[in-house]
């Protein structure tokens, strides 16, 4: 059952649309521009050096950013998956949308964007990871992969093939199928959406081929707070299992063959450890698979002979460099993805009118604070990457440090495309900072709300307020804590100062724009209490344990009566 859970499929049905919007005016000298929405998963904003550049070199997509715009404050709303994407497709936070993890299902009376696009004459298009559902509204054409997808030989659902298996490796077949609608089903009278979405740099991180042999030798700069060991904070970052070395899988995450774990006394971390290396591992066909082993079989023989003797210090140094060379090797096909696609556009005369995005569904943990994942809203899983061009109205090399969320990309195309937004939807056009009309931007702080607990990795539900200097966060349900961050003067975020009384009038200040924008939002305990109650019971029910430690949640779920 475990296992079935793992490749779970939410599903997306058709649902009859009432448009509730109508199409501006728009001047005959006015051409409504094309939109080219890239997104990766869980690409954290440090793997990108137009941000950072001590660890990779993205050139194609700092391409992005030299056209155009590079936000450096930009967030999610829940820093999850499945409800990141339901966000970004209705502007809606998750407790309007429905989507607030990815256990509970997508409610599909939502109206997207890509509707009222194609609503409006918009050819739109999707290839790639959508993650929940398999018949995306608002689409001309789809292919998307079955859940998380794989990397190696993946299948793919599609609008007018059925399901398909694609050979080659998962981000090439992505890019080509993005190329191939370009080149061959475009309509050139027509303004077009294009949702071009990696399942790369996902986990369980398998590099290309052709990136095998550089990445697997690479050394990485350690981060400062891989050895965090959480004295600043109080519970939640304490009992987190995110840790590189204790939860981190062996087998399917570090690539240690499940008979070297044997060999080694190896315990697996979590019910899926080992199955996952043979899902993805063993997908390969033999000629893959021979060059996969060219160079994961010395790391596993250098590994048998060093473990014995290695420390935990060690292991986790260990730990982390096979994390970045598998997790970095991923990217860098991406990197290439998007250069091909923006050479396609470029020739095709197809850049100067195109709004160009980059982004992730949310940030990711690299080693800070000796975590991988996200969940949190420490700056590693709360911010995302946000690269933003449009030649024809966005200056080239410009930066915005103005605090904008994926709940913003809905209305930002629609705005652009001379759509009007419903009136439900909850975010605000970039249009004025695209456009350089910063005056018009009146938001100074956002609003995060983080539900999947007890689930895996045993991140605690929170809720929090976040300007370009603090963050107030509330950490609830089996615990009642605070904390306050200074991002000024903690930049690594260890320290809470809730209780420092030279915080007092600050955190006065906090508390009311929390309470401001929790009313403004349409959140409230009560809501919290009722998709908390029924996650509960269907936990009590033995559904949606995957992944879970049974005595743990045994015990969570008597403290409540259950």
């Amino acid at each position: 059952m475990n296992r079935l859970l793992y490749a779970l499929v939410f599903t997306f049905p058709v649902v009859t649309f009432f448009s509730c919007t109508s199409t501006t005016e728009i001047s005959k000298e006015s051409k409504r521009p094309n939109i080219v929405f890239i997104m990766s998963d869980d690409h954290a904003y440090q793997a990108i050096s137009a941000y950072d550049t001590s660890l990779i070199r993205t050139p194609n997509i700092d391409r992005i950013a030299k056209m155009g715009m590079l936000f450096t404050n930009a967030s999610v709303t829940n820093s999850i998956c499945a409800p990141s994407r339901a966000t970004i497709l209705t502007g809606k936070h998750s407790h309007v949308n429905g989507k607030i993890d990815n256990y509970f299902p997508f409610d599909t009376t939502n109206v997207t964007f890509p509707q009222l696009l194609q609503d409006a004459g918009y050819q739109t298009a999707m290839f790639g990871k959508l993650h929940f559902g398999n018949n995306p509204k608002g689409f001309d054409q789809f292919k998307i992969l079955p859940g998380q997808g794989l990397y190696y030989n993946p299948d793919f659902i599609t609008k007018n093939e059925g399901n398909i298996k694609v050979e080659g490796y998962v981000t090439d077949i992505i890019t080509d199928m993005t190329l191939d609608w370009l080149q061959k089903e475009r309509k050139e009278e027509d303004p077009f959406l294009l949702m071009y979405l990696h399942k790369a740099p996902h986990r369980q991180w398998l590099p290309a081929g052709r990136h095998l042999a550089e990445y697997t030798s690479r050394t990485f700069r350690e981060p400062a707070t891989l050895f965090d060991d959480y004295s600043g904070r109080g519970a939640a970052a304490h009992q987190a299992e995110m840790n590189l070395l204790d939860h981190m899988n062996w087998a399917g995450d570090s690539k240690i063959e499940p008979e070297v774990m044997d060999e080694l006394g190896i315990a697996e971390t979590a019910v899926w450890d080992k199955y996952a290396f043979t899902m993805e591992v063993g997908r390969q066909n033999p000629e893959q698979r021979a060059n996969w082993d060219k160079y994961y079989k010395p790391i596993n023989e250098a590994f048998k002979k060093n473990y014995p003797s290695m420390s935990r210090e060690d292991q986790m140094k260990w730990r982390y460099q096979r994390y970045m060379q598998d997790y970095l090797g991923c990217i860098a096909s991406v990197d290439e993805g998007v250069g091909r696609v923006l050479d396609y556009l470029e020739a095709n005369g197809l850049m100067e009118n195109t709004i160009i995005v980059y982004t992730s569904d949310q940030g990711f943990y690299l080693g800070e604070h000796g975590w991988f994942d996200k969940r949190f809203i420490y700056n590693e899983s709360f911010k995302t990457p946000l690269l933003v061009s449009w030649p024809v109205k966005v200056k080239a090399g410009t930066r915005s440090d103005e605090m904008v969320q994926n709940l913003d990309f809905a209305q930002t195309f629609l705005d652009a495309a001379g759509v009007a937004a419903p009136t439900d939807m909850q975010g605000e056009s970039l249009m004025p900072l695209l456009t350089g009309n910063t005056d018009k931007w009146t938001r100074d702080a956002v609003y995060y709300h983080y539900y999947e607990y007890p689930a895996v990795h045993m991140v605690k539900r929170h809720y929090a307020v976040v300007t370009k200097e603090y963050k107030l966060v509330h950490y609830y349900f089996d615990v009642d804590e605070w904390e306050l961050i200074d991002r000024m003067n903690d930049p690594m975020e260890l320290t809470n100062v809730y209780d420092d009384p030279a915080y007092a009038e600050v955190k006065k200040e906090l508390h009311s724009k929390l309470d401001q924008l929790r009313e403004k939002y349409g959140d409230s305990g009560q809501i919290s209490q009722d998709y908390l109650d029924r996650y509960l019971d269907d936990l009590a029910a033995g559904k949606g344990r995957f992944g879970m430690d049974s005595v743990m949640l045994d015990n969570i779920l008597k403290k409540t009566g259950r």
